[in-house]
C-alpha cells in the first residue's frame, strides 16, 4: 500500500498488505472483543466515546497534517474535518443511550417491547476524500450501539487508518474493539465471507458500492452504501446573486471539489444567468492554488493521478460535445495532480459534466427558464444524494423540495453533513443512512420482546 504526497507526487510512506492469515486473526480477536463490549452500558462506552474526542482535539494539527500529506485536502479544512469527528463521538456518547432505549408497546401480552441490541463485527470500507470523518461517521454511533469496527481503509490513505486505529488506543478503548485491517480490494471478500461479521458500510463510488453489495449479498450481510453523488445546485431568479454566488463557489470547490456532496451541476434560472455566471467566473479567478499546507491555499491538488486523468477526459469530452470554458485559475504547479478551477457553459445532457460525477474543481452552469424546467434538469441524474434550493420565497422552496429526488434537501444552505440529521441517498447514491438516531439503527438487531 503506497502513500503519495498529491502536492509533489512524491512516496512518503509504503506498508505492506495483510496476508489471510492475518486477516482471519483480526477477525477472531474482533469478536473477542465484541463479546466484551456488547456487555459494557451504554454509559461505559460512552466515556470512551468522550476520551476519544479529547485525544482528537489535542492532536488535531498532527492529524490534520497527516490528513493533508496523504490526499491534498487544503490544512484549514483539514482542521476542521478532525474537529467534526470529535463533534460525532461526543454526540453519540451524550445521546445514543436514549437513541436505543427499549420501545414499549402496548398490546394483548402483559408485556411487549423493542429492543436493539448490537449485531457483531461492522466492516468499514472507507473512502480517502474524508480520511477521518468517514471513518468516525460510521464508527461513532456503531460503537455506541454495542458493535466493534473493523477498518478496510482506501489504499492510498494508509497512514491516516493507522492513525485513527492509534486514537482509539489512545483513549483507552479495549483493545480490538476498533482495528483497521491494512488490505486492498481483493481482502475484502473474504472478511465479508466471515460467520463472525454481521454487516458491512461502505462509502465512495456506485461502481465499488455494487460490488461490495453483491459480495455482501452473497453471504446475507447487511449493507448501508453511501455512494456518488451528482447534486444540484438550484437557484431561482429571486435572489441576491453576488451573495448566492459566495456559497456555490464554496458548494463546488470544497475539499478541492472531492466530495459526494459537493454541487455539481448548477442550476440557474434565466433572468439571472447572465449575472450568476460572471460573478462565478470572478470569484473562481480569485480562488488560491497552491501547497495545501499554506493556510491561504483555497484549492490543493487531487488525491491521485488517475482521478486527475479521469477529470481531464470528463471536461475535454465535454468540450468536444459543445460545452465552453468561461473561467480558469490558472496556477504556476507543475508538480503533483493539480487541475484549475473551472466555471463551464453551454452544458447540455449527454456531456460527462451533465450525466456523471465529476470529483474535482469543475463547475457546470445549466440554464432553465422555468420552475418545471428546474425540477426537470435537477432529477435528470441516475444519483440522488443531496441538493440544495436558493431562493427568498420559503413558501416556493418548500413545494420544489418536495419534488427534488434526494435523500437530503438544503434550502438557503450547502449540503453537508451533521450528527443531529440522516445522511444518504436514494437511487445510485446508495441506501439507507448513518448519523441522526436513524444511522444508530442501521446495524442493531431490532428484537420483538413478548411477554404473556
Amino acid at each position: 500500500m503506497t502513500s503519495i504526497n498529491p502536492s509533489t507526487g512524491k512516496v512518503i510512506a509504503t506498508i505492506d498488505e495483510w496476508n489471510k492469515e492475518r486477516i482471519d486473526r483480526q477477525i477472531d480477536r474482533s469478536m473477542k472483543a465484541f463479546l466484551l463490549w456488547m456487555e459494557m452500558d451504554y454509559s461505559e462506552r460512552s466515556v470512551f466515546l468522550k476520551k476519544t474526542a479529547q485525544v482528537l482535539r489535542n492532536n488535531k494539527k498532527r492529524y490534520a497534517s497527516l490528513i493533508t500529506q496523504e490526499m491534498g485536502k487544503p490544512i484549514v479544512q483539514a482542521e476542521l474535518e478532525v474537529e467534526k469527528c470529535a463533534w460525532v463521538c461526543e454526540y453519540y456518547a451524550e445521546n445514543g443511550m436514549k437513541m436505543l432505549m427499549e420501545e414499549h408497546v402496548k398490546t394483548d401480552a402483559s408485556s411487549s417491547y423493542i429492543r436493539f441490541s448490537p449485531l457483531g463485527i461492522i466492516l468499514a470500507v472507507m473512502p480517502w476524500n474524508f480520511p477521518f470523518w468517514q471513518v468516525f461517521r460510521c464508527a461513532a454511533p456503531a460503537l455506541m450501539a454495542g458493535n466493534v469496527i473493523l477498518l478496510k481503509h482506501s489504499s492510498n490513505v494508509p497512514q491516516c487508518a493507522i492513525a485513527i486505529e492509534e486514537v482509539f488506543k489512545e483513549a483507552g478503548t479495549p483493545d480490538n474493539v476498533f482495528s483497521s485491517a491494512l488490505v486492498g480490494s481483493q481482502g475484502v471478500e473474504r472478511i465479508i465471507q466471515s460467520p463472525c461479521v454481521a454487516a458491512v458500510t461502505f462509502t465512495g463510488s456506485t461502481v465499488a458500492g455494487k460490488i461490495v453489495a453483491e459480495k455482501a449479498g452473497r453471504y446475507l450481510k447487511k449493507t448501508v452504501l453511501e455512494l456518488g453523488g451528482n447534486d444540484p445546485f438550484i437557484v431561482l431568479g429571486d435572489v441576491d446573486v453576488e451573495d448566492v454566488v459566495k456559497h456555490a463557489v464554496e458548494a463546488r470547490m470544497i475539499n478541492n471539489g472531492q466530495s459526494c456532496i459537493a454541487a455539481k451541476r448548477f442550476v440557474v434560472e434565466d433572468n439571472i444567468f447572465e449575472e450568476f455566471q460572471k460573478k462565478f467566473s470572478e470569484q473562481i479567478k480569485q480562488l488560491t492554488v497552491g501547497d495545501p499546507m499554506d493556510r491561504k491555499t483555497d484549492i490543493g491538488p487531487l488525491a491521485r493521478e488517475d482521478i486527475l486523468r479521469q477529470l481531464e477526459y470528463q471536461v475535454q469530452k465535454s468540450v468536444a460535445q459543445g460545452a465552453t470554458v468561461v473561467a480558469r485559475k490558472n496556477h504556476m504547479k507543475k508538480k503533483g495532480y493539480y487541475y484549475p478551477p473551472i466555471l463551464m457553459s453551454n452544458i447540455k445532457k449527454g456531456m460527462p459534466v451533465y450525466d456523471e460525477e465529476t470529483f474535482g474543481p469543475v463547475a457546470p452552469l445549466i440554464k432553465a427558464n422555468d420552475e418545471k424546467e428546474i425540477i426537470d434538469i435537477a432529477n435528470d441524474t441516475s444519483y440522488g444524494l443531496g441538493a440544495s434550493i436558493w431562493t427568498n420565497d420559503d413558501e416556493k422552496a418548500e413545494a420544489l423540495s418536495k419534488q427534488i429526488q434526494a435523500g437530503m434537501v438544503f434550502i438557503n444552505e450547502i449540503v453537508k453533513s451533521d450528527p443531529r440529521l440522516p445522511f444518504g441517498g436514494i437511487k445510485e447514491s446508495g441506501y439507507g443512512r448513518e448519523l441522526s438516531q436513524y444511522g444508530i439503527k442501521e446495524f442493531v438487531n431490532i428484537q420483538t420482546v413478548w411477554k404473556k
